[in-house]
């Protein structure tokens, strides 16, 4: 008998998008005794061959949660921050976040531009948006970074994120490895990897702004909000990353708020008090 031949035309598996899965199985009728969700490797980085991770030193099982005012029914902010540089990689004996700073040999010696690794200027966008009075008042809806490689992550208002770039990136090293960070003392899950697109976590009665330096649409941002319904979730779409813009379809207006280039901090600051103001958050 002759050997059996796979026959030409069967199409590959598709990969398996990465994100904490645990969530589906919560939605399962209990008495269907759901199964627990299966492990899921992670890549150290594209380029590299496929491995499962090491299992990383818990430096922080948790992390604290800041008081935030989550009574208020009134229309909020939600950011989404695109092509956030966050990639971890094996470099010696352990995964680490990228960074030009501090893997400028590694990267260039893979064939990578050291410039395109920046996770500080995500981290700095982080701290300015949870730092806002619009968060603290409550008026902070929901955070979401997608990397550049995809990965779409969700940051919950109440979370207090570590406050030196170097803990953070510990953190992000940790999140990307375990899809999820739970609140320390709770079960509580402050940082997650969640499922694309982002479009199916934004309200329906919202406003969707796009920011960027090339828009030909450039606005005074206190003038700009102040003509938006004030009925309307607010959307803000900011660029994370060193160079480079975002070309988001579910984006309803892209405007530029200066004359000049400015980083993505500072960018959300203006955003931030605009809206402050707005509002009348004191």
């Amino acid at each position: 008998m002759g050997r059996a031949y796979k026959m030409k035309g069967q199409k590959r598996k598709k990969k398996e998008e990465k994100y904490d899965k645990e969530e589906e199985f919560e939605q399962l009728d209990e008495k269907e005794n759901p199964p627990s969700p299966k492990k899921v490797k992670t890549e150290g980085s594209e380029s590299e061959n496929v491995e499962e991770m090491e299992p990383v030193i818990d430096e922080m099982p948790g992390i604290p949660i800041v008081q935030v005012d989550t009574s208020s029914k009134k229309p909020g902010v939600i950011f989404v921050l695109e092509k956030a540089s966050l990639e971890i990689a094996k470099v010696g004996k352990t995964y680490q976040l990228l960074s030009s700073d501090e893997h400028a040999n590694y990267l260039t010696k893979n064939k990578r531009n050291p410039a395109d690794y920046r996770p500080d200027i995500a981290f700095q966008a982080i701290q300015t948006i949870l730092d806002s009075r619009v968060n603290k008042s409550g008026r902070l809806k929901a955070l979401y970074v997608r990397t550049q490689q995809g990965l779409l992550l969700e940051i919950k208002p109440h979370a207090r994120m570590p406050r030196t770039y170097k803990r953070f990136s510990g953190l992000m090293v940790q999140l990307l490895q375990k899809l999820h960070i739970t609140a320390a003392g709770k079960g509580e899950k402050l940082l997650r990897v969640i499922k694309n697109p982002v479009t199916q976590y934004l309200p329906i009665n919202s406003r969707k702004i796009g920011f960027s330096h090339s828009s030909e649409k450039l606005v005074d941002m206190y003038n700009y909000v102040g003509t938006i319904n004030n009925d309307l979730d607010l959307v803000f779409v900011v660029g994370a990353m060193s160079h480079g813009k975002i070309e988001d379809e579910y984006v309803e207006d892209y405007i530029s708020i200066s004359e000049y280039p400015m980083s993505a901090a500072y960018c959300i600051s203006i955003i931030t008090t605009a809206v402050e103001r707005k509002w009348k958050i004191l």
